[in-house]
Formats: structure tokens, C-alpha cells, sequence
């Protein structure tokens, strides 16, 4: 018989220090760094330990005694559960101190660079309303807070919201969020009402049932709406010895209840120009292997930048702050083509890796001989090229596939060795095989744009051998979170 854990203790009258990773807040405690979520610094606090390691400890607030001079009163009333926007409590000017210390911290102790002059974080244009896309899970078991499930009372299960860290399987119902236009609320009520009222099942992640599965809603600063409706069709037997004329009416039925949805949305939001469907038979809610369909208008809904105009489908990744994006590019473009030139002897040739739909090839590629676009997903690329074309831009080349295996020796011999690359990769950094690469290509300027300035300065210092940091830029994309982007132009030694 296995003896019971002692309980941790509870701490009293603990003042928080300071701001932490992943939108937590800290203090210590016999030697241990203590993180606690949803605190601002000068909260005082007492706090119940959760769990202990070797040279840290997580708790949470068991009871607050003094809130901070330093606080914002949270706007949305999801805050604290939700966990999305960890940093609705502290005012913006806060937020952006924050982040900007952040990449500070990272490059130094991380990348062990010594930082050129730093710029000033650019704030982003819009605090609230601001994202252009919002990914909204359909559950059937609901998650219930600590005092819902204390008060003893009946919960209607089904949920239309966000997932929970820590319980993937459970999703919070959404009242209203903040982060993008009212429209999408209204599109996500609508959503859950018929499927309540129609009794389309909700998933059920655990036992892989259900037809409701998932809602995306995206937009865009055209006034165009993409709505994509995940369901998970069940292609089971009804019984033992049921015909195929029997499976065929029961999948029907399913769908008829599908375009029903559909149809409803179609007929209530006529901004909806781009309505799509898919049936996810995976373990998961990703959609880049998928076969989506189009119920209503186009597949995909167009984005505007300066004079150009970028095509996004359902699979396409474009930066989901829209106005801040432009300002992101313009320093992008600024780093890559700041004097003094590399030396060419017309424009420079630029690499662009992980290039999306070719966003910042097509906005930078006016300036550069030849731009050439590398990224993973075809549709993306299909999407970059059509980019160009509608923007009447020649001088681009786009490439689908694994960067490491693409980038390759035999690949620049053939596109020509590049005078600037800019890199903008996932949140995991660059394969150290894309890293060597880079070296042996030896362009003149690398501009290095990171959502996660941790992996940034891991790569910078891969890099450190033949490269100098010479200027830094935060940006940020996602207020209310602990989220920022950084650009960094390193210049060959």
C-alpha cells in the first residue's frame, strides 16, 4: 500500500517579484524560484505549492491580500481559466517592457551575444480585435471550474470554445473574446445553437465520437470572413448485420445535418465569403493533410498590404495580427536592404526561408534581383506563387518541402548563392542542418525574424562563428500574451 504524498504547505503574505516565462509571475522561496500564475509583480499573496523540483517549485494563489499598484482590471470574463491572454491584468505599457526584456534576456544568456544598440519594442496598432483568426474547439465534455463543480449542480456538457492546458480533452465555452472582431462570436453562438438545437453530436477527443469537431474563423482587413467547419463524420455499422444501403443513408443523414448547419450560417452572415467543410477522421484537429471542400464562395479570402494583395487559404499561415504584420515587414525590409549593400553588381539575390504564402518574398522582392521562397506546405507555396502573379511580380521562385532538404549545396549552385537571406521559422527554430547551410551558402546579411527569441538566440549562436549581431528590433504581435516576435539582422564578420 503506497503512503500519501505530504501535502505541500501553503505560503502567506508571499509579495510577487516579478514577470516569468509563459506569462507566469515569480518569487522565491528557500532557494527555489517559486511560478505562479495570473500575479503581476507587487501582488501579495498567499500561495499553495502544486509541485516541487530539484531548483523550482509551481503554485497557484490560494488567496490574494493586496493587489498591485502595477495591475489592469482583466477585460474578458474568462480571465484566470482561460489562460490565453495571461496578461490581461498587467496595462499595456507593462506588457511591452516585459517582452522587451524578454528577448533582451534570451539573447544574452542564451545566444551569449553582445547586443548591439537596442530599438525600442514596437507596440502594437490594435490591443484588442487585433488577430485575424481564432481556432474554436467543439467538445462534449465541458470544462467546469473548481466552484461549478463544488456547487453540486447540473452542467449542460456540451462546449464551443477554447481547449484547456493540462486537460486536453475538455474545452472551455466561450461567452465572448476580445481578440478578434465581434462577427466571430456571433458566428460561434450561432454554431453552437444549431448543433444544440439539432443534436449534432459534439466530439468526444477520449473516444473518437462525435460530429462536431472544430470551427475556424478567419478575416481579413478586405472585410472578408473564412469560416471552416471540422466535423468528424461516423462511418461505423449501425449494427452487426447492416447492409451498405444502410451505412450510405446513415452517413447521409449525418451530412444532411452538416449542410443544415451550413446552410444556416450561409443564410445569417452573408460576409461570409469563403464557407468550407472537412471530415477529420485523424487522432487530431490539424488540417494541412486534409481534403477541405467549399460549401459557399471562394477557398480562400484576400489580405491587403500597401499595393499588394496576398491570397490565404484554409491551410495557409499568414501572420494572424494583420496591421502589425505590415510593420513587422517594413522592418524586414529595412534590415535587408540597409546600407551599406552586399556587393552585387545589380540588386541583391534573397533567399526567403519558411516563406509562407510568399508575404514577405512578394514584399520585398522589388528591391532584389530574384527572391527564391522555400516552405514546407504545397498549398502554401501554390498560394505564393499565385501571390506574385496577381501582383504582377516576376522575379520569384517558390519551392515546396522539408527546408533541410531542400536547402542544399546543389540547390544554391543552381539559383545562385545568395547575398541575403531571411529566415522566419516555426517556433522550434532552424534544423542545425538548415544552420549549416546557411554558413556554407555565406551570405552577406542574415535577417532573422522569431516568434520564440529563445530558439532565435540559440541559432544566432550557431551562427556567432562568421556573423555579428549588429541590429535588434522587438515587435509585438500579441498583446495581452507573453508572446513577441524579434527581428535580428546579423552581418558577416
Amino acid at each position: 500500500m503506497s503512503r500519501k504524498k505530504k501535502p505541500y504547505p501553503i505560503l502567506e503574505g508571499i509579495e510577487i517579484e516579478a514577470c516569468a516565462a509563459a506569462g507566469n509571475s515569480l518569487f522565491h522561496w528557500n532557494e527555489l524560484v517559486v511560478f505562479v500564475p495570473f500575479c503581476v509583480p507587487g501582488d501579495i499573496v498567499d500561495v499553495r505549492i502544486r509541485r516541487k523540483k530539484h531548483n523550482y517549485a509551481e503554485g497557484e494563489v490560494a488567496r490574494f491580500i493586496k493587489y498591485s499598484n502595477v495591475r489592469a482590471i482583466p477585460r474578458c470574463e474568462h480571465f484566470g481559466i482561460c489562460g490565453g491572454c495571461r496578461w490581461q491584468n498587467l496595462p499595456y505599457e507593462e506588457q511591452l517592457k516585459m517582452k522587451e526584456q524578454q528577448v533582451k534576456d534570451q539573447l544574452i544568456r542564451i545566444g551569449k551575444i553582445k547586443l548591439p544598440p537596442f530599438r525600442p519594442i514596437l507596440g502594437s496598432v490594435n490591443q484588442w480585435e487585433y488577430r485575424n483568426k481564432l481556432d474554436f474547439g467543439a467538445s462534449n465534455r465541458r470544462y467546469l471550474t473548481k466552484e461549478e463543480i463544488q456547487s453540486g449542480r447540473e452542467f449542460q456538457r456540451n462546449a464551443l470554445g477554447f481547449h484547456i492546458t493540462g486537460a486536453f480533452d475538455k474545452v472551455l465555452p466561450i461567452t465572448k473574446c476580445y481578440l478578434m472582431d465581434d462577427l466571430q462570436n456571433q458566428i460561434r453562438q450561432t454554431v453552437f445553437d444549431y448543433a444544440q438545437e439539432h443534436e449534432i453530436s459534439f466530439f468526444d477527443l477520449k473516444a473518437q465520437t462525435g460530429m462536431l469537431r472544430d470551427i475556424i474563423v478567419r478575416n481579413s482587413n478586405t472585410g472578408e470572413w473564412m469560416v471552416i467547419a471540422q466535423m468528424h463524420i461516423d462511418h461505423t455499422p449501425i449494427t452487426p448485420d447492416h447492409t451498405e444501403q444502410d451505412e450510405k443513408r446513415s452517413i447521409d443523414e449525418q451530412w444532411e445535418k452538416v449542410f443544415g448547419m451550413l446552410q444556416h450560417l450561409a443564410d445569417k452572415f452573408p460576409q461570409i465569403s469563403s464557407l468550407l467543410y472537412l471530415d477529420n477522421q485523424k487522432g487530431n484537429d490539424t488540417i494541412g493533410d486534409q481534403d477541405i471542400k467549399v460549401f459557399k464562395g471562394n477557398d480562400y479570402i484576400f489580405e491587403q498590404m500597401e499595393d499588394l494583395r496576398f491570397k490565404v487559404g484554409p491551410k495557409s499561415f499568414y501572420q494572424t495580427n494583420t496591421d502589425q504584420a505590415y510593420h513587422l515587414y517594413k522592418v524586414v525590409k529595412e534590415f535587408a536592404y540597409q546600407e551599406p549593400q552586399p556587393a552585387t553588381i545589380n540588386k541583391p539575390v534573397v533567399y526567403d526561408l519558411y516563406t509562407g504564402t510568399g508575404t514577405i518574398a512578394n514584399f520585398i522582392a522589388r528591391q532584389a534581383e530574384k527572391v527564391i521562397g522555400i516552405e514546407y506546405v504545397p498549398e502554401a507555396i501554390e498560394d505564393a506563387k499565385v501571390n506574385s502573379e496577381i501582383n504582377h511580380i516576376d522575379n520569384t521562385l517558390f519551392y515546396a518541402g522539408d527546408m533541410k532538404d531542400v536547402l542544399s549545396e546543389d540547390f544554391i549552385k543552381q539559383h545562385g548563392r545568395p547575398d541575403i537571406i531571411i529566415t522566419d521559422p516555426p517556433r522550434a527554430g532552424m534544423h542545425p542542418d538548415v544552420v549549416q547551410t546557411i554558413l556554407r551558402a555565406a551570405p552577406q546579411r542574415i535577417v532573422y525574424v522569431s516568434c520564440n527569441p529563445a530558439t532565435q538566440a540559440r541559432d544566432i549562436q550557431l551562427l556567432s562563428e562568421q556573423y555579428q549581431v549588429t541590429a535588434i528590433q522587438p515587435v509585438d504581435m500579441f498583446p495581452h500574451t507573453p508572446h513577441v516576435e524579434n527581428v535580428a539582422l546579423l552581418q558577416k564578420k
